[in-house]
């Protein structure tokens, strides 16, 4: 028997019949067409199928489309806007953060959740942040690199004020 889901996703509005063990990856991969989320492990372990629901950075191979009912899911198709890469994506090319690519989304989606809970991250708090995705290709150095340069863009390192000074002290 099929299930109806209706969630946003990127901004858009989906409904369609789904079988209920119809994982989330899935469905919007082969149902609604959006193919940016990869498919790399079917186990969890890799983070390739990592996207935004509700703002949080989930594996959507997890997750049922059915349990996806009346929530919003942003997928790396979602990042950019008005044609313009989103600071995460021009950070990654800039700084050859991928290589092969196949991780390269499930990583941006993992940040872009770090950053919205971190807008600046040390190093260690990227890596610890990331850990649940893998690059086979070892791109990892300039990976943080990347998620380092993107939060200078997006204002993390920089908006933090500058220490004032207590009257009589510089």
């Amino acid at each position: 028997m099929k299930h109806k889901v209706a969630t946003t996703i990127n901004g858009h509005r989906h409904e369609h019949e789904v079988e209920p063990r119809l994982l989330l990856v899935h469905y919007i991969r082969d149902v609604v067409g959006l193919t940016g989320t990869h498919i790399g492990c079917d186990t969890s372990q890799c983070g390739a199928c990592t996207i935004l629901v509700d703002g949080k950075a989930i594996k959507s191979c997890t997750m049922f489309a059915v349990q996806s009912e009346g929530k919003s899911l942003t997928t790396i198709e979602g990042m950019a806007q008005d044609g313009k890469l989103h600071p995460l994506q021009q950070a990654f090319w800039d700084e050859h953060g991928l290589q092969c690519g196949y991780c390269t989304p499930g990583f941006i989606m993992a940040a872009a959740y770090l950053l919205s809970q971190n807008p600046n991250p040390t190093d260690d708090e990227i890596r610890q942040g990331l850990e649940g995705n893998l690059c086979r290709c070892t791109g990892y150095v300039n990976i943080v690199k990347s998620v380092r340069s993107a939060a200078a863009t997006m204002g993390g390192a920089q908006a933090k004020p500058a220490a004032k000074s207590v009257a009589g002290r510089s």
